[in-house]
């Protein structure tokens, strides 16, 4: 083995496992198959899996585009199993609400560092109790 293969061989060794690092803290946990009925809980349980990942010191950025507005989401409620409404801050800090169906929904989420002497804002999920 040449020089050059040996330190590629232990770049790739020294990399490979603070990548993995990072991907286990973004990736969310292996989980049963959703119920393809219940598009709200799938998109609801992905947000938890995402949020648990996170370190005390972190917070999950959600947000939703529609049209021209962006949210940033802080509570996701599912009143049904094919309906979500999004509560967030909208560009000029106003709280607004999204209305669709859960398949329509896009969201983006990345974890962020918290601000320095603030509490890291965790995502609220409401799940509609179900009827008897």
């Amino acid at each position: 083995m040449n020089i050059g293969a040996i330190t590629k061989q232990l770049a790739q060794e020294a990399l490979g496992s603070q990548v993995k690092e990072l991907m286990d803290t973004v990736r969310p946990p292996e989980t049963a198959p959703p119920d393809p009925d219940n598009v709200a809980a799938a998109v609801m349980g992905q947000v938890h899996a995402m949020q648990a990942a996170l370190k005390e010191d972190q917070e999950l950025m959600v947000q939703c585009t529609v049209g021209a507005a962006v949210l940033r989401v802080v509570e996701i409620y599912a009143p049904s199993p094919k309906l979500l409404v999004l509560t967030g801050l909208d560009a000029d800090r106003a709280v607004s609400r999204i209305v669709a169906p859960a398949e329509s929904v896009q969201l983006v989420c990345k974890p962020l560092a918290a601000k320095p002497d603030s509490k890291p804002l965790r995502i609220r999920l409401v799940a509609a109790k179900p009827k008897p």
